[in-house]
């Protein structure tokens, strides 16, 4: 009797570990750490972020009337839990602009010299009050960079010459050899979306001085007027660019420009093609981990991720995001030393509207670890942003 009981007891033993394993085949690591959620400093809004190589964290925001406002600069040093006191990006007071969450301020991180700190560079669609203006008193595409002090930034210069029309925002990168570039779109004859191209203006002296904006890709593919967009260089010195096209007014597809100096002419993707009568108002995101390029952007409510090609420059399989989607926008990618990713994005926001916060991390295979996570609070005209922590976990900021 003894030992048919041992037996009964054991078999059952058996029989729940197997439906343990049954139920939890692929079990989130005992090691992960879990993503952090960080508010905007100073009540901000617009968040905009980059880790240089020596694992400062650098951080911009929008503060004042979405119409006029200012852009302010911080930095947390490895190691520390604060950040430092903001510096006002622009000297001129209230010439940035919030409005639509797609004409805010980016921001790239080159490298001033060999062992030194990270040079900051920052861009944006100048505001009424910008100063100075563009060509015969257009709206500005603005630049400046952190002086070598890291006390504050130089006087806003306007980079665009001729290549007038801003509506949606610009972008700029920056790579480890002394190149910074500021891209956006217009149309200097005003002619429609369909006949907008993107433009660039590059700097070979850490961005003392620009040469004249050229069409950074000459296919006519038009450019979405009201959408945003993203420059990024990585470490290779490869440069991308990420936008939304106008073709034929109708065909909203996200392409992907990219080129392995910056000059020799670029090579681009259709990415992501979405039929719109419409500007859907959208932003897009590309970032770097270890040695891949990620870039994220919005489909028809829903938004991906994947990672750039090396070889051939080009995305072939889209990650979504888990779940029903219908409004979600302005994704925000990053990932770690892990081959992790995390997308972050926002979740009914609209005009004059915030919403809430989203983001799912994903292994290297593309699939979900853990559950998603999800916060109410993004700010009318906020936008998320993220990055990995030096002991390879997430910060989600908005």
């Amino acid at each position: 009797m003894s030992r048919n009981r041992n037996t009964y007891f054991i078999v059952l033993l058996l029989s729940a570990v197997t439906l343990v394993a049954v139920r939890q085949p692929n079990p989130v690591r005992a090691d992960r750490e879990p993503v952090t959620l960080m508010r905007t400093p100073d009540g901000g809004i617009q968040p905009q972020v980059a880790v240089d190589q020596k694992g400062a964290l650098h951080l911009i925001y929008f503060k004042g009337d979405p119409a006029a406002g200012d852009v302010f600069y911080v930095r947390r040093d490895p190691g520390k839990s604060d950040f430092s006191k903001p510096i006002r990006v622009n000297s001129v007071p209230g010439s940035a602009v919030a409005i639509g969450s797609v004409r805010g301020a980016q921001m790239a991180v080159g490298q001033i010299g060999v062992g030194k700190p990270g040079r900051v560079h920052v861009a944006w669609l100048g505001s009424a009050k910008a100063q100075p203006r563009g060509p015969g008193g257009a709206t500005p595409m603005l630049y400046t960079r952190l002086n070598d002090a890291r006390t504050a930034f130089e006087p806003e210069r306007n980079v665009m010459q001729f290549a007038i029309g801003l509506d949606g925002g610009g972008s700029v990168a920056a790579d480890q050899s002394g190149n910074v570039y500021v891209a956006w779109h217009g149309n200097p004859a005003q002619n429609g979306e369909a006949n907008r191209r993107v433009w660039m203006a590059r700097s070979r002296d850490e961005g003392k001085t620009f040469a004249r904006e050229t069409p950074a890709y000459r296919e006519p593919t038009g450019a979405c007027g009201c959408c945003g967009m993203k420059a990024f260089a990585d470490d290779e010195g490869n440069l991308y660019i990420l936008y939304r096209a106008a073709t034929e007014l109708v065909h909203r597809d996200m392409y992907l420009l990219a080129s392995k100096d910056g000059t020799s002419g670029f090579r681009g993707t259709d990415v992501a093609p979405w039929n719109l009568n419409a500007c859907p108002m959208s932003t897009a995101s590309i970032g770097e981990s270890g040695r891949s390029v990620l870039a994220a952007w919005e489909t028809a409510g829903q938004v991906y991720y994947d990672e750039v090609d090396p070889s051939k420059f080009k995305i072939s399989s889209a990650v979504p995001a888990p779940g029903e989607a219908t409004d979600r926008k302005h994704p925000a990618v990053a990932g770690n030393a892990r081959g992790e990713t995390i997308l972050a994005w926002t979740e009914g926001t609209g005009w004059q509207k915030g919403g809430s916060v989203a983001w799912q991390v994903f292994d290297q295979a593309g699939h979900p670890l853990g559950k998603q996570g999800h916060a109410d609070g993004v700010p009318v005209w906020g936008l998320v942003a993220a990055f990995a922590n030096q002991d390879d976990g997430f910060t989600v900021v908005y």
